[in-house]
């Protein structure tokens, strides 16, 4: 699998990543319902079977339980995969997630996570959401002061704005943005992406898949069907009407292109993310052993552009 340098870091990192969200399990607030850790420790190392050499997570992920899995999954493990976790997201004994961009928050957490992931420096330290705003000064701050300490390798940010991106880089270089990036959800392509370009900012895109649904395995059944602690079900529009079967009927046009070149939906989804000369790598999900290896061969391909045509021309005509 063919990799790409990260941004100002010495990173090389493959064009696909396992992406951690889902195997953090249900019971919190963005859980994806329930989930076996031992199918997330067999797909995590079934991803590494496959060449991909970065792992995305996040503290806040199950609330600490997708590190302590990432941690086991790589017990034993000779050729080490990345491993990218991120900060500003903490909860409560009672499981209610709070914000805090604050120093002390910042440095709690770091501890907390190389704990949990059994590490004894993180390869790429982000800060989750820039919220709140009136502290994202303070919390990068804090974040290059880690790397300075050797506590963290390289420092990122996740869902900032290109303005964002600006204020705080008098501190310290960013290395990467992580933002959602999605044939669904382009927003970014407006300016976020041009200023990471410019500033060679790495950009690792979240849901290039939409979350799931433009897997082409997902239907109105089954998404009916979904735990009542699935974040999608409630909380995401896109999975909702008017826009569901607008998604629907894209993923029809996702699985005629796919269908040319024996392709899934899924790796035509991620293809299009990776398309953008300012994405670095996608973040791709699974939850069960042998589901990444219907997706991994979007890394080294690359859709034509009469077939990206066909793909802008439908959202042009159907637009959220």
């Amino acid at each position: 699998m063919q990799t790409r340098r990260l941004g100002n870091s010495d990173l090389n990192i493959t064009t696909i990543g396992f992406g951690a969200w889902a195997i953090g399990g249900g019971d919190w607030a963005f859980g994806w319902g329930p989930q076996d850790d031992a199918d997330s420790v067999a797909t995590i190392r079934g991803a590494l079977d496959l060449g991909i050499n970065w792992i995305d997570t996040a503290a806040v992920y199950g609330l600490g339980h997708s590190e302590e899995v990432v941690a086991k999954a790589l017990e034993g493990v000779k050729n080490r995969p990345y491993v990218f976790t991120k900060c500003a997201r903490i909860w409560d004994q009672n499981r209610q997630i709070g914000k805090s961009l604050k120093a002390a928050s910042i440095r709690a957490e770091c501890e907390a996570s190389l704990k949990r992931l059994k590490v004894d420096v993180i390869d790429l330290y982000q800060i989750h959401w820039p919220e709140p705003p009136e502290d994202i000064d303070e919390g990068w701050q804090t974040v290059v002061k880690l790397k300075e300490e050797g506590k963290i390798r390289w420092a990122g940010v996740s869902n900032f704005s290109a303005e964002q991106m600006a204020q705080v880089s008098k501190f310290g270089p960013i290395t990467s943005l992580q933002p959602p990036y999605s044939m669904i959800r382009p927003e970014v392509e407006a300016s976020v992406l041009p200023y990471c370009l410019a500033n060679n900012i790495g950009v690792i895109a979240y849901s290039p898949m939409a979350s799931g649904l433009l897997t082409g395995a997902m239907t109105r059944e089954r998404i009916a069907a979904m735990p009542a602690d699935d974040w999608r079900k409630e909380k995401n529009r896109h999975y909702q009407e008017p826009l569901l079967t607008r998604n629907l009927n894209l993923v029809e046009l996702l699985k005629a292109i796919g269908t040319r070149h024996g392709r899934t939906p899924g790796e035509v989804a991620i293809a299009w993310a990776l398309r953008h000369p300012a994405v670095t790598g996608a973040i791709v999900g699974a939850r069960k052993p042998g589901q990444l290896k219907e997706l991994v061969g979007a890394a080294d391909w690359r859709l034509t552009p009469a077939e990206i045509g066909e793909i802008d021309g439908y959202l042009k005509a159907n637009p959220a």
